[in-house]
């Protein structure tokens, strides 16, 4: 089953880690101080980027983790809105290229 994934600007990581955690009853799978946060439920795909250029809880883009995704695409919708689809393997490719040092994998 495709989870929904959501992606939101933050200007503190640390701080959003902290009340997201609470908010998802789970921590979140990879950390990037200061940068980015991912975390990974049963139906959720959720990921905060610190971004400058966005005011926080911005939302950045929408779109599934679906394990039949056949590469990583995009499309945006009517509403202006960039949808991803990917799987959970093209995500933590994308994290490791992004953050080298975080080694990411993902369950």
């Amino acid at each position: 089953m495709p989870r929904i994934h959501i992606a939101i600007a933050t200007h503190d990581i640390a701080a959003t880690v902290q009340d997201y955690s609470v908010r998802l009853g789970a921590q979140p799978c990879v950390v990037v101080p200061n940068e980015y946060a991912l975390w990974r439920t049963a139906t959720l795909n959720f990921s905060v980027r610190q971004d400058a250029a966005c005011v926080p809880g911005e939302l950045r883009h929408l779109g599934w983790e679906d394990d039949t995704a056949s590469g990583f695409t995009t499309e945006t919708d009517c509403n202006g809105i960039l949808w991803e689809r990917f799987t959970a393997a093209f995500q933590a490719a994308e994290i490791n290229e992004i953050w080298p040092d975080t080694h990411y994998v993902s369950e």
